[in-house]
């Protein structure tokens, strides 16, 4: 399917589900399980949903939750209150789930992102907490039998919904948006916002209208999105599907639609529910909660420097390239890394910040992303990583030597200055050292020696390295290469 909408607009709105890093779920004291906790092991009678028991409010959920819309520019109500939203699915162990609807912990903010070269602000219409279901495990076995299995485990853990406004208007923004999403919902500690673990997911609510009108199309949901990738393919399916219905005269029927990664394409799944279809009622075991700015502000003050402010400051403070900033505070492990490095040898200034964003954004995010891991997960430690470039500047050894130290730092832990000693990688500082290296060349190297005499001065170029290879990098170039233009002169 292959339909251009020149004469349509996209509208999409994006609603964002992430767990949030809280060490019990949401109503309950069962600790959070991980991806290896086995089945139902951390369960109890408020999570299994059964008679007779009442929840309790977790307040660190609703600390990461007002934190999360401090973050984006939110205004915070003074008070908020849980609902009951009633459905009948199976992995919904009640028959219902608290989550917030008319009173949410954070409403009216923004967040801008940078899409197809153009800053765009995109409006958050509400930050709000609810509580999550159990998963469904379906099985087909070799018997054909086809069933399926619950697992609770998942249930009742705290899960942050963050519903966008209908301000994006390509896939491309979309998955802008969503990338600028988890970085600051990981650079506050909220989330692990990880797509691939499921906890972080999205549902996309898309539809067209024609250029210049300004009233909103029928719109589809997208479910079953568990990667920016798959939002990325299913929104553009979507667009064409619908451009599709409408060129041929068709109607967009508002409902929901899953995304079947495996043949590229949404099915449809149900008809799309309304507010009323959820019969919600203000949760009859909770109390409302009173949001003091007393606080607010608390929650405010503990909340770490964000993405793009620690950008502009990285560019002004340590004089980096906009290029340079923005790499660095991708993560906020990375920034903490880069600047942690920076303070423990200051005096040297704007070259020594450039040379460790050079390592860090080079050297050192090749060979992690080689081994897969985080730059917490590394051995290699911002002292031991100053310490390698007070090596190279003290000119004890050469940039060269100090990749192949930094490769056994990463393998090993080790220090580079140990490891330097142990292998003998220090600079060569004896002429003799360097006569005999340049003496062997000059004898493997009879054309090149001939060319320089019959006055090819580019021939000493080649010597010049061959001497440098000879000695593993630990002679210095220009005294091997006044020592070459004097033995051959």
């Amino acid at each position: 399917m292959t339909i251009t909408a020149v004469r349509y607009e996209t509208v999409i709105g994006l609603e964002v589900h992430a767990q949030l890093l809280t060490n019990s779920k949401m109503f309950c004291a069962c600790p959070t399980p991980t991806l290896d906790s086995p089945p139902n092991s951390t369960v109890c009678p408020v999570c299994l949903g059964l008679p007779g028991v009442l929840p309790v409010i977790n307040k660190r959920a609703v600390e990461l939750t007002i934190m999360t819309g401090l973050a984006l520019n939110c205004h915070i109500p003074d008070e908020a209150k849980f609902d009951r939203k009633n459905y009948h699915y199976p992995d919904l162990m009640k028959g219902y789930q608290i989550s917030q609807y008319d009173l949410p912990l954070c409403k009216e903010g923004w967040i801008e992102v940078e899409a197809e070269g153009d800053a765009q602000r995109i409006g958050i219409t509400r930050v709000h907490l609810e509580e999550d279901t159990a998963r469904s495990h379906h099985v087909v076995n070799q018997a054909g039998a086809n069933y399926s299995l619950i697992d609770v485990n998942r249930s009742g853990l705290p899960l942050m919904e963050i519903v966008s406004e209908p301000d994006i208007r390509s896939a491309e923004a979309s998955r802008a948006y969503l990338t600028k999403l988890r970085q600051v919902l990981r650079y506050i500690g909220a989330s692990r916002a990880n797509m691939d673990e499921g906890n972080m997911r999205c549902e996309p609510n898309v539809s067209i209208r024609p250029v210049g009108e300004t009233s909103l199309g029928q719109k589809v949901e997208l479910k079953n999105i568990n990667s920016f990738r798959h939002a990325y393919d299913a929104i553009k399916f979507e667009v064409e599907r619908q451009t599709t219905v409408v060129e041929s005269g068709g109607r967009v029927a508002q409902e929901t639609r899953g995304w079947r990664e495996d043949i590229g394409q949404s099915v449809t799944q149900r008809s799309k529910e309304f507010a009323d279809d959820y019969r919600y009622f203000p949760e009859p075991d909770l109390p409302m909660l009173a949001i003091s700015r007393d606080w607010v502000e608390d929650i405010r003050s503990r909340m770490p420097e964000l993405p793009d402010d620690r950008r502009r400051r990285f560019s002004e403070q340590y004089s980096l390239s906009d290029y340079d900033a923005r790499v660095l505070t991708e993560s906020r492990a990375r920034a903490d890394f880069f600047e942690t490095t920076t303070v423990l040898n200051a005096a040297s200034g704007p070259q020594r910040a450039k040379n460790i964003a050079n390592w860090i954004n080079g050297d050192f995010a090749r060979l992690l992303n080689a081994a897969g891991i985080e730059i917490p997960d590394s051995r290699i430690t911002p002292q031991a990583l100053s310490d390698l470039l007070d090596l190279v500047e003290s000119g004890s050894i050469s940039g060269k030597t100090a990749k192949d130290v930094f490769a056994e730092m990463f393998k090993t832990g080790r220090s580079p200055g140990e490891i330097v000693k142990e292998s003998g990688l220090s600079r060569i500082e004896s002429a003799d050292e360097v006569s005999i290296a340049i003496e062997k060349v000059i004898q493997e190297s009879p054309k090149a020696v001939a060319d320089y005499r019959s006055g090819k001065e580019t021939a000493i170029t080649f010597l010049v390295g061959q001497v440098m290879r000879e000695t593993r990098g630990r002679a210095r170039p220009d005294m091997v290469l006044e020592a070459l233009r004097e033995k051959l002169g």
